[in-house]
């Protein structure tokens, strides 16, 4: 299996981009294929030369292996897919032609070829990558039923060339219209695409954060602490902290919302500099905030909020640079096997304790 795989990585990569090139590719020997059986067939009954047909089978082998060489050396060479898809194209079309010439009384069936690759380059190549095709197509193709009806009338009458031609020339312009058409639907798509992805990243982020204060809102927070339960379901080496920013109704009161606002703002931003990597701090409501911080001591989560405090003392806040913002905290080291909720239950308490006792202090559960 290993080998299969390592075969399988070597033959067509790892890149998506290349392995989608590569499937074109396969579709396209498909083709290839199942026109060489039909050629050889021909042969069988008489009706196509068959050093002709060898050697347009030979042609078209040729081509295949080096397209597949081409795709595979894509990203060394710098080709771009609608690149190779026109390439690809053009070869086609020549066999497409040359086959016309050959196939004497099922020479029409190639137009039907002539076709399809416009039609599979509307799926890698610009619009007027398609309509540029759809014209050589259209020059090559009515060129050789020119030649051929000029060297050899009798097999070629004039008239009956004229009208394939205008057949061809029919189907073509519909196709390269309809190829437009397509192209600017995919080009619709994908911008609707991009914007249900953008609309889905936001509702993401807004049911994930609070959009005042930036950090983790509540409901993100109890999936945090479950999946911190999950983690470490005996309950050991994590700490719990509740915060409240003192007299913050004075703040609003006496400066306005808009001042509170910045205050909420400005302590989140320095509450969450003093923060470890493994700590969360989420919004818990109002002018509360919830503390996580797990694989810590209670020693090393009284640091954490000593600092923060220290911090949040000299921080500037635009509107209300007389007053000493402060906060009070109760914190708590989980329990063997305590769910959150218990150690949030004695945080809050301890927090109450701290407010009881003057404010501005952490108080240990």
């Amino acid at each position: 299996m290993t080998l299969l795989r390592h075969l399988a990585v070597l033959l067509i990569g790892n890149d998506p981009g290349l392995r989608r090139m590569l499937q074109y590719w396969g579709a396209t020997c498909i083709l290839y294929v199942a026109c060489i059986v039909l050629l050889l067939a021909q042969v069988a009954e008489g009706m196509t030369d068959p050093v002709a047909a060898h050697r347009l089978i030979g042609y078209g082998g040729c081509g295949a292996v080096c397209f597949y060489l081409l795709i595979r050396a894509s990203g060394r060479i710098g080709l771009r897919p609608d690149q190779l898809a026109v390439s690809q194209a053009v070869f086609s079309l020549v066999c497409s032609m040359v086959a016309y010439a050959i196939s004497g009384p099922l020479r029409t069936a190639m137009l039907v070829m002539t076709v399809v690759v416009i039609v599979f380059c509307m799926f890698a190549a610009r619009p007027r990558q398609t309509l540029l095709l759809a014209v050589v197509a259209l020059a090559g193709m009515g060129g050789t039923m020119f030649w051929l009806q000029a060297t050899d009338p009798a097999h070629f009458p004039p008239v009956t060339e004229a009208i394939t031609f205008g057949y061809l020339a029919g189907a073509l312009l519909s196709t390269s219209v309809l190829s437009v058409e397509m192209s600017k639907l995919r080009s619709r798509l994908k911008q609707r695409r991009i914007e249900l992805s953008e609309a889905l990243d936001t509702i993401r982020v807004l049911a994930t954060v609070d959009d005042l204060t930036s950090l983790v809102n509540r409901r993100h927070m109890h999936e945090v602490l479950a999946a911190e339960e999950r983690r470490q379901p005996e309950g050991r080496g994590s700490c719990i902290a509740l915060l409240d920013i003192d007299f913050f109704k004075r703040v609003n009161d006496q400066y306005g919302h808009a001042a509170g606002d910045a205050v909420l703002r400005s302590f989140s931003t320095t509450a969450r500099s003093c923060l470890r990597a493994n700590d969360v701090l989420a919004r818990w409501g109002g002018e509360e905030f919830l503390l996580l911080l797990p694989d810590a001591t209670l020693d090393d989560a009284r640091m954490v909020l000593e600092r923060m405090a220290e911090r949040v003392h000299t921080m500037p806040v635009p509107g209300v640079e007389k007053r000493r913002i402060s906060f009070s905290a109760g914190l708590a080291a989980r329990g063997a096997s305590e769910p959150f909720a218990d150690a949030i239950s004695r945080a809050d308490k301890a927090l109450y304790q701290a407010k009881e006792a003057g404010r501005d202090r952490i108080v240990l559960a």
